[in-house]
């Protein structure tokens, strides 16, 4: 009796050390994923498990700001104002 209480823990033991590496492998996995950005050529960013398109907005102190967007040949450029305004222009080349 001794010995088949001996082998059950023995193979309860193993099944707790082989759950843990596993979900060590899983969890160093999503970490990498987590920290995986998309390349710079690619024409939006990935925030929060969206597509967000890339652009170059600077914004300033007195709350206008200015963006470039590329949307293949041509360049979107957008301005907003202090009051909430917002100009559109597009150039393409």
């Amino acid at each position: 009796m001794k010995r088949f209480a001996l082998g059950g823990l023995v193979l309860a033991g193993i099944a707790v050390v082989a759950a843990a590496s596993f979900a060590g492998v899983a969890s160093a996995q999503s970490v990498k994923s987590a920290q995986a950005s998309t390349p710079k050529n690619w024409s939006y960013d990935i925030k929060g498990g969206k597509r967000v398109p890339k652009s170059n907005r600077v914004a300033n102190a007195d709350g206008s700001w200015r963006e470039e967007l590329k949307q293949g040949p041509c360049v979107q450029l957008k301005e907003g104002t202090a009051n909430g305004e917002v100009k559109i222009t597009r150039r393409c080349d």
